[in-house]
């Protein structure tokens, strides 16, 4: 936040976005936000004020934008230019996904990322010194033992997938779940088994958070480490730190309960998921640690960071909401 935008203290000769005779309302941190909604088959806008899904029957649905991490647009939603720009001034990251979250088309970006934090970024992942000293932290972080030394990062790269693949296997055994391996095709949701399809719909939540926690400490989505040439790739970097500890035990959970015909499981998996996920992330308090962990990988570059700052959110003036990751149909 720039001197020019911030908040006069109510004072009346303040800025002209000022609300008349007191400060405006605190945003809310991104660590105390709800995580993510997916919202289909409606059109958002502000109606009166308020942010709202409203549905082909005209039923209106608000939904707390400024207490959410990220909203997640599945095919058949439409968003106006109010709704995008409320959004946007409340600090809430709009993506736009495919069919249950399979694929992230775009995103919108909360708030402004910061020069100085771009460049520290860049050049970490350009200098291969650096970047690989990141890598290193990051698997450390993921694994919870150190990465085997000498190493390069495709090396590293090789070893984690074989790390991760026992891993699935694993989960599939521990959660009685026929499993042969991530397999998914991202133009086609249904074309995947059931167990893929959980695991995609639960990635698909994590990386949303992930991608509004990255956008709100003020870094770039496109720069990654172990991940590159992907619009994303910091995005899949920071997410694998956590993925393993919070959605895709949630996946194969549900995909194990959905397999052996298990009610609810069975008739609304992917919502189920969801669900699953929403508990995951408070259970282990993910949104008040992504941004510190993004700063400790970081910083294992060993070179000088920018200074600190607060997060990067503009004013809420909406209510904090329930949490529910949500599915409007």
């Amino acid at each position: 936040m720039s001197d020019n935008d911030k908040p006069s203290g109510g004072n009346s000769q303040g800025s002209k976005n000022d609300l008349p005779g007191m400060a405006p309302p605190k945003p809310i941190p991104i660590k105390d936000r709800a995580s993510v909604l997916f919202l289909q088959y409606g059109q958002l806008d502000v109606i009166d004020g308020a942010f709202v899904l409203v549905d082909k029957n005209g039923v209106r649905t608000q939904i707390p934008v400024g207490g959410l991490a990220c909203l997640m647009l599945e095919p058949g939603t439409r968003i106006s230019h109010a709704a995008a720009a409320l959004a946007a001034r409340t600090g809430c990251l709009i993506v736009w996904v495919g069919e249950a979250g399979v694929r992230l088309y775009s995103a919108g970006q909360p708030g402004g990322a910061r020069s100085d934090r771009l460049l520290y970024q860049a050049k970490l992942a350009l200098d291969d010194k650096l970047r690989i000293r990141v890598v290193r932290a990051m698997y450390a972080m993921r694994f919870g033992d150190a990465a085997p030394l000498r190493r390069s990062i495709e090396q590293l790269r090789g070893i984690e997938g074989a790390r991760v693949k026992r891993m699935y296997q694993n989960f599939a055994r521990q959660y009685g779940v026929r499993w042969d391996a991530r397999r998914y095709k991202p133009g086609d949701f249904s074309a995947a088994d059931l167990p893929n399809r959980c695991l995609s719909e639960a990635t698909a939540c994590l990386y949303g958070l992930s991608e509004a926690a990255i956008l709100a400490a003020g870094y770039a989505p496109a720069i990654g480490f172990l991940h590159t040439g992907k619009a994303r790739s910091f995005v899949y970097d920071v997410a694998d730190v956590f993925k393993f500890e919070t959605v895709v035990p949630a996946a194969f959970r549900i995909a194990g309960k959905a397999q052996r015909g298990i009610r609810p499981f069975a008739s609304d998996p992917m919502g189920e998921v969801r669900r699953a996920c929403r508990d995951s992330f408070r259970k282990t308090g993910l949104l008040k640690r992504i941004i510190p962990a993004i700063e400790e990988m970081l910083a294992a570059g060993g070179i000088e960071p920018p200074p600190p700052h607060e997060e990067a959110m503009p004013v809420a003036i909406v209510d904090n909401p329930s949490g529910d990751i949500g599915h409007r149909s």
